[in-house]
């Protein structure tokens, strides 16, 4: 199953715009009504990576492979889910399927659109998310105790895993997540073992209007100090502008970003921004078929990612041949990088590095 990322907030606040303008389709509702989106609906979105381009011109390759994240738009939560209000229990259950949470804040005024708390306040609105997914948690734990309390009684090598469950629960109980404890932590154990929705990894993605490209109002500056405050990642999109833009071709969506002052997309952020959050790396494979860009967990030695072409590679593996992408670009051939000594040949404990340009060697 690949790594997703689910996209998560309250109602109307452009979970589903900002997902149906990422996978380019109509597949999640838009509505300004709460709880439009029911069934989550799953997408497979490209990761920009402009070396791909490069490499398909230095090999004259036509076709071009990007590595793909997977995002999933999960039904609004509201007051009172982790108690089953609304969509609770669905919300609930969607999220825990997911790897990381992509937390979508309302940063515009609108009167038009309706929001379920009366108005936007960013702070407000990622309390009642975090609560909710921090209450729904601490009912998982406390059961996890109970468990824990009396298995202890039998067996006091478990005592430590109580006692970080119990540390765990009261973070929980003060507002605090999951995540906040450091990774390889007692604690973190036992959040992982427990699938605790609190401890995935959090992107904020504040959506703004079209008033406030290039110069974003009070509401995201709200959002911003407090993803400081909890040393979390947060992106500005406005959902209303890339959903125009995904209508377009490349040309047309090139001079309208100019127009509009826009840079770099927001979706694009968005996608480089969860792929980064699920932990994910990108290895490159370059011929005259393709270019491509493979995605593997940070981590990775050579044998698995060879795997993640084809299981025979990773069987048969004898060595990789790997070049770095800055060293092919500025001595553009094969044969310049080994007159240079540049082509390194590493063996089945070689970890992986981003930007790998790699031919794998095996037996068949």
């Amino acid at each position: 199953m690949a790594l997703s990322c689910g996209i998560v907030g309250l109602p109307n606040v452009g979970k589903s715009t900002i997902f149906n303008a990422l996978t380019r389709s109509a597949a999640a509702l838009a509505a300004n009504y709460p709880f439009a989106t029911i069934e989550p609906n799953v997408g497979e979105v490209p990761v920009p990576d402009d070396r791909l381009r490069v490499l398909a011109e230095l090999v004259a390759s036509t076709r071009i492979v990007p590595a793909t994240v997977r995002f999933v738009d999960i039904a609004g939560l509201v007051r009172g889910a982790s108690a089953g209000e609304g969509l609770g229990n669905a919300f609930l259950s969607h999220i825990r399927e997911t790897d990381a949470v992509a937390m979508v804040v309302r940063a515009f005024e609108d009167a038009n659109v309706t929001h379920v708390e009366g108005g936007p306040d960013p702070i407000r609105d990622v309390d009642i998310v975090t609560i909710e997914l921090a209450l729904a948690d601490l009912a998982s734990l406390r059961r996890r105790i109970a468990k824990l309390e009396r298995d202890a009684r039998a067996d006091a090598k478990l005592r430590p895993q109580l006692e970080a469950a119990g540390r765990l629960a009261a973070a929980l109980e003060e507002g605090r997540p999951a995540r906040s404890f450091p990774p390889g932590s007692p604690e973190a154990e036992v959040a992982a073992e427990a699938f605790l929705l609190t401890a995935k990894p959090l992107l904020y993605v504040a959506n703004i209007d079209e008033a406030q490209i290039g110069r974003p109002g009070p509401l995201v500056e709200q959002l911003r100090r407090r993803a400081e405050s909890e040393s979390s990642r947060m992106i500005v999109l406005c959902g209303k502008i890339e959903s125009e833009l995904a209508g377009l071709d490349d040309a047309e969506a090139a001079e309208f970003c100019r127009e509009l002052g826009i840079e770099r997309r927001g979706l694009d952020d968005l996608a480089a921004s969860a792929y980064d959050l699920l932990g994910l790396m990108t290895f490159l494979t370059a011929g005259e078929k393709e270019v491509r860009a493979w995605p593997i967990a940070r981590g990775t030695r050579a044998p698995q990612a060879a795997g993640k072409i084809h299981g025979d590679i990773e069987r048969g593996f004898i060595r990789a041949d790997i070049v770095g992408y800055d060293d092919y670009v500025r001595l553009r051939t094969m044969d310049a990088l080994r007159a240079a000594g540049l082509v390194r040949s590493e063996g089945k404990e070689y970890v992986m590095r981003e930007g790998d340009v790699v031919n794998f060697r095996f037996n068949v």
